[in-house]
């Protein structure tokens, strides 16, 4: 008889995470010559002394808060119930203070190199945060720096002012900040031209926000509202071609003074007649105020191929924080903050790069205790996915 093939099945299957202990054995040597001399060990490398937590685990807990939305306290009892392993959150949270002391030279070369490139688009966003004494919460603000094609940096404050800025914005910057129409930038931009004595800093606009304006106001105005909506269209279909072609920022500039040029310019034009003709107060009359407001900064993108057409890439890097506080509702106290925001600029900065957030906080909490300062920018998220790649093999001779 012929002996058939076999037949193989594969199933796609899952074992859950698990607790081990990692024993670090040293040896201690005594010299002859003084065997009553202190005894000379090897020195260990870690996070802390007389601190259990290795690197893996620090990870682990890091992803699960700041990457999975996962609040402490749910951590607590699912190492509690699942593994047996009593972890309380006053634990945990001290362990995420130590991981917060131990990136924080990579999280300020992050945001050197996010404010060094002469553009950068700002956003925040409200979180709460305990305030002791007062039996409630207060409103803190998580602000956002993005360097379009680069790193993302998360800045905590108490407050949404344009004061904050002045600790955001390096005294020497010069260049062109993106943002939505709050009032905070163009005060802060006023106020930091006057003090340098020249336009330092250029305001550059939201087209997002403005398309959303005129979307809420369909009702009230659905035809007019639809042709600027149909013309705003157009100017982001411009943007769609550029980028799958992957045009520069030279090529990017002469195209949208051919083709985006006229459609602002009509645009304009049609807005300048139509307000005079709506009521303040209605939607569509608000919409078009708003958009002739913040004009001259709406229109700096056409002048300058750097500049995106929107604010969406910092919109997208403010989403995880949006989702997490839904789930941890707020922060423990407003000095927190600081720790949430160099966390949660490494974890986005690790999704930006493509690259395996625990992978990544576990090689780098590993190495930092036997590195100098001078390798920090070794271990950046950007490095360390550049490292990870594939070396090409050399070509054979022909």
């Amino acid at each position: 008889m012929r002996r058939r093939q076999r037949q193989l099945t594969e199933l796609l299957d899952y074992e859950p995470a698990h607790f081990f202990t990692r024993r670090i054995v040293r040896r201690k040597f005594v010299r002859r010559d003084h065997p009553y001399a202190a005894p000379i060990i090897a020195k260990l490398h870690t996070l802390q002394d007389r601190c259990i937590v290795a690197p893996g685990l620090l990870a682990a807990i890091i992803v699960g808060k700041y990457c999975d939305h996962n609040p402490l306290y749910r951590q607590e009892v699912i190492f509690a119930t699942r593994h047996d392993i009593h972890l309380p959150r006053q634990t945990l949270s001290q362990w995420m203070w130590l991981a917060a002391d131990w990136l924080r030279p990579i999280y300020e070369h992050i945001r050197t190199g996010v404010l060094g490139g002469g553009y950068v688009q700002i956003d925040e966003t409200p979180i709460e945060y305990l305030a002791p004494g007062n039996g409630r919460t207060k409103l803190g603000y998580m602000w956002t720096c993005t360097r379009p094609g680069g790193d993302t940096v998360f800045t905590w404050h108490t407050s949404r002012a344009a004061s904050c800025l002045e600790s955001i914005i390096p005294p020497g910057f010069r260049g062109t900040v993106q943002s939505d129409a709050y009032s905070a930038y163009p005060a802060f931009v006023r106020e930091y031209n006057a003090s340098a004595g020249c336009e330092a800093i250029t305001l550059a606009g939201c087209w997002a926000h403005v398309r959303r304006a005129f979307f809420e106001a369909r009702e009230s105005a659905p035809r007019t509202c639809g042709w600027v909506l149909r013309h705003i269209g157009h100017l982001y279909e411009i943007e769609r071609r550029l980028r799958e072609s992957g045009a520069g920022p030279r090529l990017r500039e002469a195209t949208r003074a051919a083709q985006s040029a006229m459609i602002l310019r009509r645009l304009r034009a049609a807005l300048v007649l139509l307000q005079p003709r709506q009521l303040p107060q209605s939607a569509f009359g608000k919409a078009i105020a708003y958009t002739l407001d913040q004009w001259p900064a709406l229109e700096r993108f056409q002048a300058d191929g750097r500049i995106e057409i929107d604010n969406n890439l910092v919109e997208n890097a403010i989403r995880p924080t949006a989702i997490g506080k839904k789930n941890w509702l707020f922060i423990g106290a407003a000095d927190a903050g600081e720790r949430a925001a160099i966390l949660y600029t490494i974890v986005e900065n690790c999704r930006r790069r493509g690259i395996n957030p625990h992978a990544y906080l576990r090689d780098v909490l590993t190495r930092l205790p036997k590195m100098k300062t001078g390798q920090i920018p070794e271990v950046t998220p950007e490095a360390w996915a550049k490292a990870q790649k594939p070396r090409s093999e050399p070509k054979a001779a022909a």
